[in-house]
């Protein structure tokens, strides 16, 4: 199960720089989360600082 990222998003950045396996990319308004790529760590949802990562 992949995490997903709400429009609470205020684009900073962190959880790009924390993905292990880099499937978080920059979207038109919030990052997005690749959901194949995505491996559950939950690294990305730790280092938020808005809480707009969740699990699916």
């Amino acid at each position: 199960m992949a995490h997903v990222i709400s429009d609470a998003c205020i684009m900073c950045g962190a959880c790009v720089d924390e993905c292990p396996v880099s499937c978080i990319s920059a979207g038109d308004s919030q990052y997005e989360i690749d959901a194949d790529l995505c491996i559950d760590c939950g690294a990305c949802a730790a280092v938020c600082p808005v809480g707009a990562i969740d699990e699916e």
